[in-house]
């Protein structure tokens, strides 16, 4: 009897690390995929990775056998898009590898620091997923002496965008009188858009710098900006929790 080794189609293409999996559902539903030469715009399409050919951006995709880990120091002015409409700069001009990585999550334009980039789609929804609370730590440089009222206003949490905010650890690292600027440390483990600007903003900060240091623990701070590492085994193994 021949082995069926069928998988749903957006599952494939996380694990060929085109993107996640719930991105790779709008690649579907948007008719970017093709299968067997046909366009394909259903969710409940199987493939087989043996047999079937799938095709995104004019490329035949495949599994890749090594699922490869980087920590990037992004730098301002780099987009973390796959695919840029305006050909902006993007991180993965700066990550020059053969294999195929995506960006684990986003970080804004004109925010620097810690991204990871893979070709393991099931990382990319572990991480990503608000369930699992990965801590993403910044730092922030703000206009102003900071105030211990707004400190505790964003530790309990403040509404942004229609929504509050879970609580977040929050401490002052330091104070410049002369200059009128604050620097703050700020941890959260949400992802959602331009969180840690929209939380400083609500409490009446405005953002100078934002560099976000480290996720899940592990920093960039031996990371020159602009350059990127290997994550080590243990290092995959604390982000998910192992």
């Amino acid at each position: 009897m021949e082995e069926n080794n069928e998988i749903r189609l957006q599952k494939f293409l996380a694990e060929a690390g085109v993107a996640s999996r719930r991105k790779a559902e709008e690649l579907i539903v948007n008719g970017s995929i093709i299968v067997n030469g046909k366009k394909v715009t259903q969710l409940g399409v199987k493939v087989d990775p043996k047999k079937d050919s799938v095709v995104y951006n004019g490329k035949k995709v495949e599994i890749q056998k090594n699922n490869i880990y980087i920590l990037l120091n992004k730098p301002i002015g780099y987009v973390t898009t796959v695919k840029d409409q305006f050909k902006r700069d993007s991180v993965l001009d700066l990550v020059k590898i053969k294999e195929r990585i995506v960006p684990v999550g986003r970080l804004d334009m004109y925010t620097s620091g810690a991204l990871i980039l893979t070709n393991d789609g099931d990382f990319v929804y572990y991480v990503t997923h608000p369930k699992h609370e990965i801590d993403k730590t910044y730092t922030v440089t703000i206009k102003g002496i900071a105030q211990k009222e707004k400190i505790e206003m964003l530790r309990e949490g403040i509404i942004i965008d229609d929504y509050k905010t879970k609580p977040a650890k929050v401490r002052i690292l330091k104070t410049d009188e002369e200059r009128n600027i604050s620097r703050l440390e700020i941890i959260i483990h949400e992802g959602k858009n331009r969180q840690v600007r929209k939380m400083c903003e609500a409490v009446g900060y405005k953002v100078i710098a934002l560099h976000r240091s480290g996720i899940a623990g592990i920093s960039v701070k031996d990371i020159p900006i602009g350059n990127w590492r290997y994550l080590k085994e243990a290092e995959i193994k604390k982000i998910k929790g192992e």
